[in-house]
């Protein structure tokens, strides 16, 4: 049995929004959308355009 403690876990902050991944023309796409959406107050948008980014297989691997 330990009786030292774990590191602690770090999250990824949900309210922010992912940064593109380097050197890939869709994901900074879809960051040019973001932020016009975001602009326009548009937050489904804004936000649909959050989660492709996430899911882009280039994207994978990459810190948010």
């Amino acid at each position: 049995m330990s009786t030292t403690q774990e590191s602690p876990i770090t999250l990824l902050d949900p309210t922010s929004p992912p940064r593109p991944a380097p050197g890939c023309d869709v994901c900074a796409a879809l960051e040019k959308q973001r932020a016009g959406y975001e602009r326009r107050e548009n937050t489904r948008q804004a936000t649909d355009c959050e989660v492709e980014m996430r899911n882009h297989p280039k994207h994978s691997g990459s810190t948010s």
